[in-house]
């Protein structure tokens, strides 16, 4: 293995057989006398241990404690029981979609339900990987259920200003339909501390899904309300 050598004089660096060690010679750039140090004399740095560890004092004990990164993965079993609870929503949906269109507040729940596991779903897929710490327990379950409950109120208001907005004419969706995804992508920026850009995908998943849902219960399709307002 290689030597690591520095010239006294000019204080170069480089290495050298290990054929060389114990012997003398001339620097390669100043040609003043070095002394190749023997593999037993070679100075070896522990950077891991002493900077990486936080650096030590003048007693051996390490001055800062290192901050560990703790990944949190996504659990298929966890995954898999999420995709089977909306499945089962979706069911009910088509089984019971009257109770769903004529009674507000079970509707409101169902919807709400569905905000949260997607919200908490979504998240592990767009969330920053790089981040020293990702949300986990009780943290994560606090931010979903306040990302799910302004998600199922921001549908409510859109529920009431698009009839009274939209019309046949496509133009009228410009009225409503950005500023809908623009304050969904800035709920999960505030919630989950993603960048907008994944945060208007947080939302966008959420929008499919239960768009989906509404026409599974026998509610139309959204792009529907401006006929219905005529």
């Amino acid at each position: 293995m290689p030597i690591n050598v520095i010239c006294p004089g000019c204080h170069s660096r480089f290495q050298v057989s290990d054929k060389f060690a114990g012997r003398s010679g001339a620097c390669p750039k100043c040609k003043g006398p070095i002394k190749v140090p023997t593999k037993e004399e070679e100075v070896q740095v522990h950077a891991p241990e002493e900077f990486g560890g936080g650096g030590r004092g003048t007693s051996g004990r390490l001055i800062l404690k290192p901050i560990s990164r703790e990944k949190t993965k996504f659990s298929i079993a966890i995954g898999t029981a999420v995709v089977a609870i909306v499945l089962v929503i979706f069911a009910l949906a088509w089984l019971g979609g009257g109770i769903l269109r004529d009674f507000l507040i079970v509707r409101a729940t169902a919807l709400l339900a569905v905000a949260f596991l997607l919200a908490w779903a979504g998240y592990f897929f767009l969330r920053d990987d790089e981040n020293l710490e990702t949300y986990s327990g009780k943290p994560l379950w606090v931010r979903t259920a306040i990302c799910a409950a302004a998600y199922t109120l921001l549908w409510g208001v859109f529920g009431y200003v698009a009839p009274q907005v939209i019309t046949e004419e496509l133009y009228t969706w410009l009225l409503v339909a950005p500023p809908f995804v623009i304050s969904g992508g800035l709920i999960a920026l505030a919630c989950y501390d993603l960048d907008f850009g994944n945060g208007c995908f947080h939302f966008a998943f959420y929008l499919l899904v239960t768009i989906l849902l509404r026409v599974t219960a026998g509610m139309g399709w959204i792009w529907n309300i401006g006929h219905a307002a005529d």
